[in-house]
């Protein structure tokens, strides 16, 4: 260590504190997206201590830790460390919450998605001789963009850790599952003029002006419902940014809208592509800057009819993208799972009622002891 380097902080996870402790030491932890290391150290250092039985593989900041009892089948179940930046909401605080007076651990991070990754720890300590073999990914890198993904990286660079019969990743559904997600396309569709002075505006041809239409074009888009085995998504199609101008007083030559296309797991990422080629058939470029497939349900294979029987919910849709996409590009059938409610994700007052903490940890349990 340099002079100018200070001591990284050390913490440390007591899994007999159970799920709903961990989510608040978890939580307690800060872990924005690049400052994983504290956190990825935390959970290593306890799962050395105290689940012998994983065979544990550390990646960068991205841990894996699998049983190896010879079983027949085998699930992998993964959460992400990282967080989006803290906003005066850590350390955690337990509170009532306003709406339901239902007992809730408030801050950054108990939603999205610490309270998920805390009931996998939990049952990873605990759970010694589980029906089925299990892998546990707990990884770095998810809130931002997806190249630098922790999960990605892992199943890159240690494909064979990766096989499975069936997925859950811990993104939060309300303790329900979740089937799939949909996929996402981000476009920069460009739009050309000639620059003219502004006191002579005729001479030019302003772009920014010619957006107009294509703008009117998106607001009046309506989104499509499509039902994928027998689950409903819906589509968007956006606006998220619009770039143009040269000065006060000139006429624009170029302006550039980004658009976001969230598509049903129904259609392929190259259909994607034609669609939102089709639609701005009229702009001078599309270029096409994020491209990730969607993944369909997951819902017929064996695992998961024995999961949503354990949950004892009926399943419904993820509409935003989830890494379950990355286990379906694998050929492997994966669904959402976690505590908390999506809709508090990413907010000031994100809050994870404590119940559903517990609830989620129970079906689970229950299910793997017998699956």
């Amino acid at each position: 260590m340099t002079a100018q380097e200070a001591p990284r902080p050390h913490f440390e996870l007591d899994p007999s504190a159970g799920p709903v402790g961990l989510t608040r030491q978890l939580c307690n932890i800060p872990s924005v997206s690049g400052d994983e290391r504290g956190i990825a150290d935390a959970v290593e250092a306890m799962l050395r201590t105290h689940a012998p039985h994983l065979a544990l593989t550390r990646d960068g900041d991205t841990l894996i830790a699998r049983t190896e009892l010879g079983r027949d089948r085998r699930v992998a179940i993964a959460g992400h460390l990282d967080t989006v930046p803290i906003n005066a909401n850590l350390p955690v605080r337990d509170e009532l919450d306003p709406a339901t007076g239902e007992a809730v651990i408030w801050g950054r991070g108990t939603v999205d998605m610490k309270a998920g990754v805390a009931v996998q720890l939990a049952l990873a300590v605990e759970l010694t001789a589980p029906a089925v073999d299990l892998t546990w990914v707990w990884y770095d890198h998810e809130e931002v963009a997806s190249e630098l993904s922790g999960l990605g990286r892992a199943m890159r660079n240690h494909p064979e850790l990766f096989d499975a019969d069936f997925a859950i990743l811990g993104e939060p559904s309300n303790g329900t599952i979740e089937g799939g997600c949909n996929g996402t396309l981000r476009a920069r569709v460009e739009l050309h003029g000639t620059r003219a002075h502004s006191a002579r505006s005729w001479m030019g041809v302003n772009a920014i002006h010619r957006a107009g239409v294509l703008l009117d074009r998106l607001a009046s888009w309506e989104a499509a419902r499509i039902v994928v085995d027998g689950l409903e998504y819906r589509e968007g199609l956006n606006a998220v940014r619009i770039e143009g101008g040269v000065a006060g007083n000139v006429i624009p030559d170029r302006c550039v809208i980004e658009v976001n296309y969230r598509f049903a797991p129904s259609r392929s990422a190259d259909e994607a592509v034609g669609v939102v080629r089709e639609f701005f058939a009229d702009a001078d470029t599309v270029e096409i800057v994020d491209l990730a497939p969607g993944a369909r349900p997951g819902l017929d294979a064996p695992l998961a009819q024995g999961f949503v029987a354990a949950v004892g919910a009926v399943p419904t849709a993820k509409l935003g993208w989830t890494d379950v996409s990355r286990f379906s590009a694998l050929g492997i059938p994966a669904v959402n799972f976690g505590p908390g409610n999506a809709l508090l994700a990413h907010a000031d007052d994100e809050r994870v009622p404590v119940a559903q903490i517990e609830e989620s940890a129970a079906a689970l349990r229950a299910w793997l002891a017998q699956a």
